[in-house]
């Protein structure tokens, strides 16, 4: 399959995920998105490809920003107010990833999003 095809077939596949999704499940969406461009960010530096590792990185800061964007800081809590924290951290971990090609702060960007991916998929399947 060609690379275009691809693509085109991945944002079908997103518009009818997104199409009738609730908060939550887009918020999954993003996560799982952001775990998939977080595996070619780190593919890309192994493979020494670092114009696209400079594209994928900024496609996963993108997507912290949106999901941090997102956020209700004004009524959310302190849970959500540690959220920003960590989406802070995590796009400071991956600038600093591209800047020294490390792998290993990918991989902890990837843990922690994770887990938090974890947190929403049980609040979904608590709430639906």
């Amino acid at each position: 399959m060609s690379y275009d095809a691809y693509q085109s077939y991945q944002t079908v596949h997103l518009h009818a995920q997104t199409a009738q999704a609730s908060p939550v499940q887009l918020v999954l969406v993003l996560m799982d998105g952001l775990l998939d461009e977080l595996a070619r960010a780190r593919a890309h530096i192994e493979a020494r490809r670092y114009e696209l590792k400079a594209a994928s990185l900024e496609r996963c800061v993108n997507i912290i920003n949106g999901l941090s964007s997102a956020l209700d800081l004004d009524s959310g809590g302190e849970v959500v107010h540690n959220l920003a924290r960590l989406y802070d951290y995590c796009a400071e971990r991956l600038h600093r990833a591209g800047v020294d090609l490390n792998v290993a702060l990918i991989d902890e960007v990837q843990r922690l999003m994770a887990q938090i991916r974890g947190g929403w998929q049980g609040v979904l399947q608590r709430h639906g």
